[in-house]
């Protein structure tokens, strides 16, 4: 019926079109369709066939939108229709090239902004279910036990999966005032029942730099979790610090950054880089889009030796700082390959108040390589690349990653890397599974340690309140006694003792009750620096000073 409404009344719009409410929306589908059209048609035809060519298919888009407005047989929203035109449109482009509706604007900003109130996830929506991706660092939901990979079934006692929910619906239930209070219902990997977790709503503190401490009397290190508006604020007064108590060398955390404000992470590389040295320089098919990024200021870190640590999670800016780091020669990058995302967008907001995030430009490191992994297989499998690695063995073994020799570029001081998906590190660590356990999945997905670090530091707040955070880190263990009130706890939410998963993940889980505990008592910060004791990246660098300081010294 659909198609016949089409055939039928094609040849019967030789009236005025009236101005009906599509008619007035008309030059923002135009607009949009301009802007793709460009990135669609001029790569396959001459400048005349081009510009005929896309006139001719925005006409087409116009009639076609017209003809339904007019003429279909039942009243359908052309607005609707439109935003599923445009994201289908863009589909065919690359994979970071999206429109966001004028609705979704707030929302997709707010992870980069300086905070907002909130309960405070990072989430999307999967097969009509909204899965929190991370809890941000320092807000409500962490508190409470929130988990990347939960999912939200109930708000306030209303069911909000499979009710084709969108990212409005997820912002106008869970955003609200601080100190108001929401109730959500979480369905967690392997338990069968809802886990209810009540959230005060608060300021969500946008902090992009997680931590920065001195590892000791020499090396310093800075943890970055994203790019953000403040993040080369943040990252200056932490380098700062560090260079005021003594630092010589240092060591900066990218793994699982993926990205934000490309400036920011230019910003940074320019504290470590000198001598109007090449940052990172991009091209796109406009001329204006051409731009190289230099070191032009005397940065707080230029010289001494850097160890940049990455993983599989790290992407966009964190490949430009890496890259930047790598191809001068500066320091050494520690880890496993990178995302491979070396696309650079732009934002033009239409006259709606709606986004579109298109692709201008790619990126290239000092040496010249572009990092941009391939996505011509579509967005499906270029989702699916992680798996991929995985089932390839890659994040275990070095040698199951195969390079193209045509993408073989020189450092400044010649040595070889490889362009064509990703920085791949100097050293490569592999990922350390032999820890893991169905034990400590179970007690990680029951929240057990975090409830069990929330019980003791309320046991025991007025003591460990008298410590000081030094003291904790090197003096306080988890011993037996609080082992056995951890089993209990877990026995009580429904976690059988499992006597072989406690031997494997014996240590793991008391770290995560100890970093639990020290973030109870002082803060976000308190936690990252006794993860590091299982962080096999972070301890493997360490290790690697020698050869950093002879690469910098050189």
């Amino acid at each position: 019926m659909f198609k016949k409404s089409f055939i039928e009344k094609k040849n019967t719009i030789v009236e005025k079109i009236k101005n009906s409410k599509f008619q007035i929306r008309l030059p923002i589908i135009l607009t949009i369709g301009i802007a793709a059209g460009i990135m669609i048609g001029a790569t396959f035809a001459g400048p005349e066939q081009t510009a005929s060519n896309f006139l001719k298919s925005v006409l087409k888009f116009r009639e076609v939108m017209t003809l339904i407005d007019r003429s279909y047989v039942e009243d359908v929203n052309t607005d609707e229709m439109v935003e599923i035109a445009v994201a289908k449109m863009l589909e065919n482009l690359d994979p970071h090239t999206i429109y966001v509706s004028a609705k979704d604007v707030e929302l997709s900003n707010s992870d980069l902004k300086k905070d907002f109130e909130g309960v405070g996830i990072e989430f999307n929506i999967f097969r009509d279910t909204i899965v929190v991706l991370a809890p941000l660092s320092g807000g409500p939901s962490e508190k409470v036990g929130l988990l990347a990979g939960d999912k939200i079934v109930t708000v306030d006692g209303e069911i909000v999966a499979g009710i084709g929910i969108t990212n409005r619906g997820v912002i106008d239930r869970l955003r609200g005032k601080k100190g108001t209070k929401v109730e959500v219902g979480i369905r967690r990997q392997r338990n069968t029942e809802l886990l209810n977790f009540t959230i005060v709503r608060d300021k969500i503190p946008q902090y992009s730099v997680d931590a920065g401490y001195m590892v000791d009397d020499e090396i310093g290190y800075i943890k970055i979790s994203r790019f953000s508006e403040t993040t080369y604020d943040e990252f200056r007064e932490k380098l700062k610090y560090l260079v005021d108590n003594g630092m010589k060398k240092l060591i900066i955390d990218l793994q699982q950054n993926p990205g934000g404000y490309m400036d920011r992470a230019v910003n940074i590389s320019d504290e470590l880089i000198a001598n109007n040295s090449m940052i990172v320089s991009q091209e796109g098919k406009e001329p204006r889009a051409n731009m190289e990024y230099r070191a032009y200021r005397n940065g707080l870190f230029e010289e001494g030796p850097v160890i940049v640590l990455i993983n599989e999670g790290s992407a966009s800016g964190s490949e430009i700082v890496a890259g930047a780091v790598q191809d001068n020669d500066r320091g050494l990058i520690v880890g496993r390959r990178s995302f491979g995302k070396g696309l650079v967008q732009s934002m033009f907001r239409l006259s709606d108040g709606s986004e579109l995030r298109l692709t201008i430009a790619r990126y290239y490191t000092p040496s010249g390589r572009s990092i941009q992994k391939p996505y011509n297989d579509g967005l499906s499998e270029y989702n699916k690349d992680f798996h991929t690695r995985v089932e390839h063995g890659e994040l275990f073994h070095a040698d199951s990653i195969k390079f193209n020799d045509t993408l073989k570029y020189q450092t400044s001081k010649g040595r070889t890397v490889y362009g064509g998906g990703g920085i791949m590190p100097d050293y490569f660590i592999p990922l350390d599974t032999g820890w893991n356990s169905l034990y400590y999945i179970k007690l990680r997905n029951n929240n057990v340690v975090r409830e069990f670090a929330l019980n003791y530091f309320q046991k025991n707040e007025k003591k460990l309140k008298k410590m000081e955070f030094s003291e904790f880190l090197t003096d306080f263990e988890i011993d037996e006694q609080m082992m056995r009130d951890l089993i209990g706890f877990g026995e009580k939410l429904g976690v059988k003792y499992d006597e072989e998963g406690l031997r494997k993940s014996e240590k793991t889980i008391k770290v995560m009750a100890k970093a639990s505990i020290a973030r109870n008592v002082w803060g976000r910060e308190s936690y990252v620096p006794i993860i590091n004791e299982i962080n096999e990246i972070f301890q493997e660098a360490l290790l690697l000073f020698d050869e950093a300081e002879m690469l910098a010294s050189k």
